[in-house]
C-alpha cells in the first residue's frame, strides 16, 4: 500500500475512534486524570501537615473583603451549598428519576451523590485536618477541615445536573448556573474562614474524581450517549 493511503486510512481509523470515544476520553482526562493528580498532590501536602503556600494569605485576602453585605452573600451560598439546598436536591433528583422510571439515570444520581457524602465523610477522617482559625467566624464548624464537603457535594451535585442534561437543549443553562453556584459555594467556605482554599480544591478535585468514574462505569457497555437513558 503506498505511504500516502495508509497515511489516509491511518488519519480515518482515528478520525472515526475520536468521534465514537471522544467524549468518554475527554472525561477520563479532564474529569478523572486531573483531578486525581490535583488530589493526590494536595493530600501529600496535607498528610506531611506541610503549609500549602496559598492557603492563608487568600484566608487573609477573604478576611480583608468582609463587610455586612458580603456576609449576607455568602452566608445564603454557605447554607444552600449543602443542607438547604443541595442535600434536598440530591434527594429530589434521585426520587424524581426514579418516578419516572429512569432507573439507569436514578441510579447514577444516587451512585454519584450518595457515594460522593461517603467518600467524603471518610477522607475527612482519614486526613484529620483542623480547620482555619484565624478568626471568628459567623458559620463556625466542629468537624474536620480536608476536603470540603461543601465543595464535593456541589461540584458532584453539578456534574450530574450537566452529564444528563448534556443531551436536551437545557445543557448549556445548567452550565451557566452551576459556574456561578459551585464557585459561590466554595468562596463562601473561604470567606466564612472555616475551610482552606486547599480544601476546596481537594472537594472539587474528589467530586470530579468519583462523579465521572460512577458516569463511565455506569454507561459501560451501553452504546448511549451523555444523558444515561
Amino acid at each position: 500500500m503506498p505511504e500516502s493511503g495508509w497515511g489516509r486510512d491511518a488519519a480515518t481509523a482515528c478520525s472515526g475512534f475520536l468521534r465514537r470515544h471522544g467524549l468518554r476520553l475527554a472525561l477520563l482526562f479532564g474529569g478523572m486524570l486531573l483531578p486525581l493528580w490535583g488530589f493526590l498532590e494536595l493530600a501529600d501536602e496535607v498528610h506531611e501537615a506541610e503549609a500549602i503556600p496559598f492557603d492563608e494569605p487568600l484566608l487573609r485576602y477573604a478576611q480583608s473583603l468582609a463587610g455586612e453585605r458580603l456576609d449576607r452573600v455568602f452566608l445564603f451560598f454557605s447554607r444552600i451549598g449543602y443542607e438547604w439546598g443541595v442535600v434536598p436536591v440530591d434527594i429530589g433528583l434521585v426520587l424524581v428519576l426514579l418516578a419516572l422510571r429512569r432507573w439507569r439515570q436514578g441510579l447514577f444520581a444516587a451512585v454519584a451523590t450518595g457515594g460522593s457524602a461517603l467518600l467524603n465523610l471518610a477522607t475527612k477522617r482519614l486526613f484529620s485536618r483542623e480547620r482555619p482559625a484565624l478568626w471568628d467566624s459567623l458559620a463556625p464548624e466542629t468537624t474536620y477541615s480536608f476536603p470540603s464537603g461543601h465543595a464535593m457535594g456541589s461540584m458532584t451535585l453539578a456534574l450530574v445536573l450537566v452529564l444528563l442534561a448534556w443531551p436536551t437543549r437545557l445543557r448549556w443553562w445548567v452550565v451557566a448556573a452551576m459556574l456561578v453556584f459551585v464557585p459561590m459555594v466554595g468562596m463562601s467556605r473561604v470567606y466564612l474562614g472555616v475551610h482552606y482554599p486547599s480544601d476546596i480544591l481537594a472537594g472539587w478535585a474528589a467530586a470530579a474524581l468519583w462523579t465521572v468514574g460512577a458516569y463511565l462505569l455506569l454507561r459501560r457497555g451501553e452504546g448511549v450517549g451523555p444523558g444515561l437513558r
